[in-house]
């Protein structure tokens, strides 16, 4: 036996580096593409379901993954080397899930938690870990993005402190957001009704709202206050699907929207 072939048995054996006699194993090993920047809602689980039904989605972005199974959205670091999903420390919203969605917020956890393996192809993605496999479909081709303009949108959470916040009220109250192909704004900001005027640059749009001048309870107020302070003059904003994030470029809040 040669002394290179003695070199590459010794490796094999010790370590267990049989790329380090081969390179097109060693990129074979990585994934060419990965979910980076793209978001998927699922289609299928097999092995353990979502409770209630679900459907899982999950959207990777700046290095990080947010995760909704049907109640809280989770969100926090990920990395996804060598097909391996690999979350640190999550952060949740703290909305009660009653009924059949329970536990829903578990069962994400336990899937992401568990590094899982993840294969993407074209549009599919499919995750298996803790007992269950997901497959899940890019959102763009699952829920081609609503206009911005003409769509009506709904707040389901508030960025406050770079947290994202949902709570009872908010769902309760459901503030909106319409903005007409003439720039005209109207809407509710939980309590009193809104009127004004945006101006679109490219993702910016410049908001000049009015209310009416009624007053809630002080949970809806609170509720009120968030809505107008992320609408309070310039913000970027950004449509992935079905969902409208806003962010204020002044005071850094923001809101997180659906499309009615």
């Amino acid at each position: 036996m040669s002394a290179t072939r003695r070199w590459c048995a010794l490796l094999a054996v010790t370590v267990g580096a049989v790329a380090g006699c081969t390179n097109s194993q060693q990129a074979g090993d990585q994934p060419t593409e990965t979910p980076m920047g793209r978001s998927f809602v699922s289609t299928g689980v097999e092995g353990t379901g979502i409770p209630g039904g679900g459907p899982l989605t999950l959207q990777f972005r700046d290095g990080r993954v947010s995760a909704n199974a049907g109640c809280n959205t989770a969100t926090g670091p990920v990395t996804l080397d060598g097909g391996v999903l690999k979350v640190g420390e999550l952060a949740s919203t703290m909305m009660g899930c009653p009924g059949e969605n329970a536990g829903a917020d578990e069962w994400a956890l336990g899937v992401l938690r568990s590094s899982p393996t993840w294969k993407l192809s074209g549009s599919d993605l499919t995750i298996t870990g803790n007992g269950s496999t997901v497959t899940l479909l890019d959102r763009k081709v699952a829920n081609p993005d609503k206009p911005m303009v003409g769509t009506p949108w709904i707040v389901d959470s508030l960025v406050r402190n770079d947290a994202v916040e949902r709570s009872r009220t908010l769902d309760e109250v459901r503030p909106t957001l319409t903005i007409a192909p003439d720039g005209s704004v109207s809407g509710t900001a939980g309590c009193n009704t809104m009127t004004g005027r945006a101006e679109i640059s490219g993702s910016e749009i410049s908001f000049q709202i009015a209310t009416t001048k009624m007053m809630c309870d002080p949970q809806v107020m609170d509720v009120e206050r968030a809505v107008l302070t992320a609408l309070d003059g310039k913000v970027t904003a950004t449509v992935d699907a079905t969902t409208l994030s806003l962010k204020n470029t002044g005071n850094g809040t923001g809101l997180k929207l659906h499309a009615e």
